[in-house]
């Protein structure tokens, strides 16, 4: 074989090798570029980092008075976690299950007073409990019983509006 004739198959195998890689290269960009567009537009959705964690939501049936009605009010307890490296704040509470909800406050034995802000240190939880700071859900649904769930919406500072499920309990058990 010739040196002329090895170098003309040389370049005849290369020109074979770019036509056959084309489309596949030219498939790849048009897919970025509808990828690269798809995400600008918006569908490739919003990635955020989880600020607030809520656990153990449980809302507490109140014990019967003297007389054997139940009280208007339903403790609700769970723990905060707040996972970022700044302070946040529950500022507010919603239910369907209750005409409205109360952030409540202890002192020591001291009846609970509303409270307008509980402040979740960074990286620290706040557990809400029958010691300490509470929910209130103030005028329940007469409907509500052990077992079931109730939704409540929590909206802290930083965080935005976090939905939880709690499980209604029996009185006196959180």
């Amino acid at each position: 074989m010739s040196a002329t004739a090895a170098g003309a198959s040389g370049h005849g195998r290369a020109y074979e090798l770019a036509r056959a890689g084309a489309a596949p290269l030219a498939s790849g960009v048009v897919l970025l570029v509808l990828l690269v567009t798809w995400v600008i537009g918006g569908g490739g959705g919003v990635v955020s980092k989880i600020g607030i964690q809520v656990t153990h939501a449980s809302v507490s049936m109140p014990a019967l008075s003297p007389r054997g009605a139940a009280g208007p009010a339903f403790a609700t307890y769970l723990t905060i976690r707040n996972l970022t490296g700044s302070a946040d704040g529950l500022l507010s509470a919603t239910s369907p299950a209750a005409a409205r909800v109360l952030i409540t406050r202890r002192l020591g034995r001291a009846a609970p007073t509303a409270s307008v802000v509980l402040v979740i240190p960074a990286r620290r939880s706040l557990r809400l409990s029958p010691s300490g700071p509470d929910l209130v859900l103030v005028d329940p649904r007469p409907s509500l019983r052990s077992g079931q769930h109730v939704q409540l919406m929590l909206r802290f500072w930083n965080a935005g509006p976090v939905t939880v499920t709690a499980t209604v309990t029996p009185a006196g058990s959180p």
